[in-house]
């Protein structure tokens, strides 16, 4: 097969890559947060019940996570999948299958992430939160203006390896049939055109250095 057409068809891969990663980012950051927060709320119910979701979802691989989520129209809702599609205005089946794989993946990262926030949290001092309740300010404006910031700081680091391992994790979007970066080039290895993979690693080592060096210069500009 000639070069160009293949190295178009694993860049439309990458695109789909790219894809459920910014989206799932977009998703689970601030999902994560309100679940940091629900996680610590004094009202055990809710906080209990939200701690054993995190523990089930950070216990359980994303792949099963995956497959669950394709399942659950059609098995615990008994909503046929075309017929759910139809509900949410997606047109093809792949787009359906994209939903599906975005759902696990937001939630999966959302409970890591929540787990980081609340690590962040519980380390700032609370003579900040009283400090800031003494000068007038409500519980909320404490939080946004004095406590997020100093918690993004200490939580970069764990945060940043999470995101590169979401980089990696998209690929496991190919088990449900999502045409992502390497379920193309397997398409072509199936056809014993064995190179496409190898440009897989290119893709993703390029992506993944590209993050690292962006994370960098983050911390360095908050390690004050």
């Amino acid at each position: 097969m000639e070069f160009w057409p293949v190295l178009y068809e694993l860049c439309m891969g990458f695109g789909v890559t790219l894809k459920l990663f910014a989206l799932t980012l977009v998703i689970a950051i601030p999902l994560g947060l309100l679940f940091a927060v629900l996680s610590m709320v004094k009202f055990k119910p809710v906080s209990l019940l939200m701690k054993l979701i995190i523990w089930v979802v950070r216990g359980t691989p994303l792949l099963l996570q995956c497959v669950v989520v394709t399942f659950i129209p059609s098995v615990l809702l008994k909503i046929p999948n075309k017929d759910f599609a139809a509900a949410l205005g997606i047109d093809t089946m792949a787009d359906l299958q994209f939903v599906f794989v975005l759902a696990a993946f937001a939630l999966n990262y959302a409970c890591y992430f929540a787990v980081i926030y609340e690590g962040g949290i519980k380390a700032i001092p609370k003579g900040q939160y009283e400090a800031g309740q003494v000068l007038g300010m409500k519980k909320s404006e404490v939080f946004f203006k004095v406590i997020l910031m100093q918690v993004v700081k200490r939580i970069l680091p764990s945060m940043s390896n999470e995101v590169i391992t979401l980089v990696k994790d998209t690929a496991l979007a190919r088990v449900i049939m999502v045409v992502e970066l390497l379920k193309v080039a397997e398409n072509y290895a199936a056809y014993g055109l064995i190179w496409p993979i190898f440009y897989t690693a290119v893709f993703y080592l390029a992506y993944v250095g590209i993050l690292t060096l962006l994370f960098g210069y983050f911390e360095k500009k908050l390690s004050y």
